[in-house]
């Protein structure tokens, strides 16, 4: 029987943040074992895959996903660049529990961190990309520019930043038909389907941390922490409204 991939959790808190709040990817911490299904179901397993590739990844280089939730975009990596070391972040310990079990189950390798975006687990210049997918949403406006800080000290210079979430031309934001995706329009699956997205739907239309990340408010918050070209990359729009990648470099 071949050893079991290496794939530890590690609790970055401390008394001051042990307890501190956070809202789950699906709003709720009851709906997170449905948070695979329902992303997979909204499409974005290949914008996963196209995160990873506008990122340029390659094997052996050090990545950072802050906000990992359950795994997907660092098995995006992985799938990419097997070699790769990469490491997760997030506050929802359940959420991380599913990453882990997905990584052994796909046997790969990873360390994924229970802590905040406000303080990103890896020491200065050492990190060749940090990659985030529809967490900065969920980042409290006074956070966000400390969190930007931080991804300009952990990166090496040249290394990257890219962030996929929702945002870009403020009239294009918050338009997304909840039907989308793939999940029918009948019955009690429709309501299931309405049910899961919600939390999503109400994000997309009404958050002000999404409306930060609006027109230039992200490659703003990366220009403000001293990242160089900082810049929009690529959009689309998605069924929860306008999706936007953006990318920076540090010096």
């Amino acid at each position: 029987m071949s050893t079991p991939p290496d794939v530890r959790i590690i609790d970055d808190t401390d008394p001051g943040t042990e307890g501190r709040e956070f809202l789950p990817g699906m709003g709720k911490s009851w709906l997170t074992p449905f948070f695979d299904v329902t992303v997979r179901m909204l499409g974005m397993r290949r914008r996963y895959a196209r995160t990873v590739e506008l990122a340029g990844i390659r094997d052996g280089e050090s990545v950072l996903d802050v906000g990992c939730g359950t795994g997907s975009l660092l098995l995006a990596v992985l799938d990419v660049a097997p070699g790769a070391v990469v490491t997760g972040l997030d506050p929802d310990v359940q959420a991380l529990e599913l990453a882990a079990r997905k990584l052994r189950r796909a046997r790969r390798k990873g360390t994924l961190v229970r802590g905040f975006a406000d303080r990103l687990p890896a020491d200065d210049g050492t990190v060749d990309h940090v990659i985030s997918s529809m967490a900065l949403h969920h980042v409290p406006d006074d956070e966000r520019p400390v969190f930007a800080r931080e991804v300009a000290r952990v990166l090496r210079p040249g290394g990257k930043v890219t962030i996929l979430d929702l945002g870009g031309d403020h009239a294009d934001a918050g338009h997304g038909d909840a039907h989308h995706g793939g999940a029918g329009h009948g019955g009690g699956l429709a309501h299931l389907w309405n049910h899961l997205t919600a939390p999503l739907r109400r994000r997309s239309a009404t958050s002000r941390v999404v409306v930060a990340n609006l027109d230039d408010g992200i490659p703003r918050l990366l220009t403000d922490a001293g990242l160089e070209n900082a810049r929009e990359i690529a959009h689309e729009d998605w069924s929860m409204g306008r999706l936007t990648y953006v990318q920076a470099t540090a010096k």
